[in-house]
């Protein structure tokens, strides 16, 4: 069982570990390792741990970072400007249908890693062989989805505050539709949608897989504040619980209410209606004579 710790090499990025190597190393600690791209440096998040043994081999700490590595680090920032702002130039010269996110330099500047965006499969190997020309080092192209361009660039989502794979979000869940839906949400995708143009990942914070879309059932009797049991109401599906100023009765005799209204309402409107055709004839009549 051997003693690990838990390093992040990026903000809100996963957490890997890595055997202490009978360092003396503690949460919030910089220290070097070498990692798949080769030497980078790592913020320690998880204090030491024991754990089984693992199915793969773990890596194991170098040393504790000191000011030499932090002004390595600081001098690999410009590089990677410069290496950024080339390819970039590189890219619209031969016309290549990619967007380039960010650069990254290793430690030891033995790899130089590009991410970018792309709709599908990209010819990049005159670009490698441009981009080696220049820096004289390994060359590295990574093709990352809109999620994880969203996470490198970062911005501000819809609610005023910066994104969530930004702050706190070390993976992204699968968000579908039926989230929105349990929610009672406008089903609208241009609402839903974050700046990555996918759907917003804080729609499965307050999604509970287990409720059901229907209603719970109501049981038939309910007991009323003085104790006594009444049964509730039987409706019929899709018609309303008649309220109290709704008269039920039969078809035949809400046919004789309603002739009785019309009838009343008829000999109401037929004096009004006499009156204004005589004066429509007297007016007829006038205009007449006058001619």
């Amino acid at each position: 069982m051997p003693d690990v710790i838990g390093i992040r090499f990026k903000n809100c990025g996963k957490i890997y570990d890595f055997e202490i190597n009978g360092l003396d190393v503690r949460k919030g600690d910089r220290v070097i390792v070498e990692s798949e791209f080769g030497l980078s440096i790592g913020n320690v998040v998880v204090n030491t741990h024991h754990i089984e043994n693992s199915g793969k081999e773990l890596r194991k700490v170098i040393r504790v970072a000191n000011a030499d590595d932090l002004q390595q680090r600081q001098d690999n920032e410009n590089l990677e400007r410069e290496a950024k702002a080339f390819c970039l130039e590189r890219i619209m010269a031969r016309g290549l249908p990619m967007k380039l996110v960010c650069s990254e330099v290793t430690l030891d500047r033995k790899r130089i890693i590009f991410y970018f965006t792309a709709e599908g499969r990209i010819d990049f190997r005159e670009l490698v062989k441009d981009l080696a020309a220049k820096f004289k080092t390994r060359i590295e192209m990574r093709q990352i989805g809109v999620r994880d361009k969203a996470k490198l660039v970062g911005g501000l989502g819809l609610c005023g505050k910066e994104l969530c794979c930004r702050l706190f979000l070390t993976s992204f869940e699968p968000i579908s539709i039926k989230m929105a839906k349990q929610q009672e949400l406008v089903l609208n995708t241009g609402k839903l949608s974050g700046i990555c143009g996918r759907l917003m990942c804080c729609l499965g914070y307050e999604y509970n897989e287990g409720v059901s879309d229907t209603s719970p059932f109501l049981e038939e009797k309910v007991v009323s504040e003085m104790g006594q049991e009444k049964e509730l109401p039987v409706v019929a599906e899709g018609v309303k619980e008649p309220g109290p100023d709704v008269v039920v009765g039969t078809l035949e005799s809400t046919m004789e209410m309603s002739a009785g209204q019309d009838g009343e309402k008829k000999e109401q409107e037929k004096p009004g209606h006499f009156k204004k055709r005589k004066k429509r004839k007297r007016y007829r009549k006038r205009f007449l004579k006058n001619e």
